[in-house]
């Protein structure tokens, strides 16, 4: 399979699919999504493989989520669009929730915002020891809309949601919001061993117990539970805020770099 933003190889069952844009931290763009929903059907329907890992090149950063600079100059939009826009985010993210087969998210440095949501819909995570991991929306006085985190680790979310933190990989793992924390220099090793021995076990069975996994949650909720985060994610898009709309502003009249320096400066004496 060949793409313009990711990598994808099999090697022994497994499938590597690579987030390429080092040069924007691996950022989602249009063009990555829609060719990473491409890509995880594929494999999903490819009997070699019987688990994907998902990871980031560069090793910087799995994603700094979605890219601000690609949409930076876009007319404000109304509920609907924004709602429409969403919903084709929640896909993207859900399209590894939905596969049938184990996928890992390989986390090597900064897992920001929605890259921490699409790691959220992966079945496990696995990081470096210099991971940085956090829920940014909120410092973009912004809603997830894919709010997997109350589904993951419970109300220890709430922390996270509110202020914005990055957390350090350790804290996050005691969090639950990963299961493993590996040396950097040893990640991909550690994880292909992992990934190799899921390979091992019967496909009909990985899947079997994949499914009623998915299935407990939903069950409980999950999918209707989600559609109130989306909807409520592009209200708050919607409604705006004067932090917002000053952060707009500046992206518009000074540049990105100048609107997050300010956003910064909102939090550091308080860091």
């Amino acid at each position: 399979m060949k793409f313009k933003t990711i990598e994808v190889t099999v090697d022994d069952r497994v499938a590597r699919l690579v987030l390429n844009r080092p040069e924007r931290m691996n950022a989602f763009s249009d063009e990555l999504t829609l060719e990473f929903q491409s890509a995880i059907t594929a494999l999903d329907g490819n009997n070699e493989v019987r688990v994907i890992v998902i990871s980031g090149a560069g090793g910087k950063a799995f994603s700094a989520g979605y890219d601000l600079k690609e949409r930076g100059d876009a007319k404000k939009q109304s509920l609907a669009e924004l709602h429409a826009r969403y919903t084709e985010q929640q896909m993207f993210n859900l399209s590894v929730w939905r596969c049938s087969k184990p996928v890992i998210a390989m986390i090597e440095g900064y897992c920001l915002a929605g890259a921490l949501e699409l790691a959220l819909c992966c079945d496990i995570r696995y990081c470096s020891d210099d991971s940085g991991i956090g829920a940014l929306e909120a410092r973009f006085g912004g809603g997830m809309g894919t709010l997997m985190l109350p589904w993951i680790i419970g109300n220890r979310c709430r922390e996270l949601v509110y202020t914005g933190d990055i957390l350090p990989a350790v804290e996050a793992q005691a969090l639950g919001l990963v299961e493993r924390v590996f040396p950097k220099a040893n990640l991909l090793n550690e994880t292909m061993k992992i990934a190799k021995r899921m390979s091992r076990v019967a496909a009909t069975c990985q899947i079997g117990n994949k499914r009623a996994i998915n299935r407990a949650f939903e069950t409980m909720g999950l999918e209707s539970a989600l559609r109130q985060g989306l909807d409520s994610a592009a209200m708050l898009r919607a409604i705006g805020s004067p932090e917002r709309e000053k952060f707009d502003e500046l992206r518009r009249t000074e540049g990105l770099d100048a609107a997050l320096a300010w956003r910064k400066d909102l939090f550091a004496p308080f860091e």
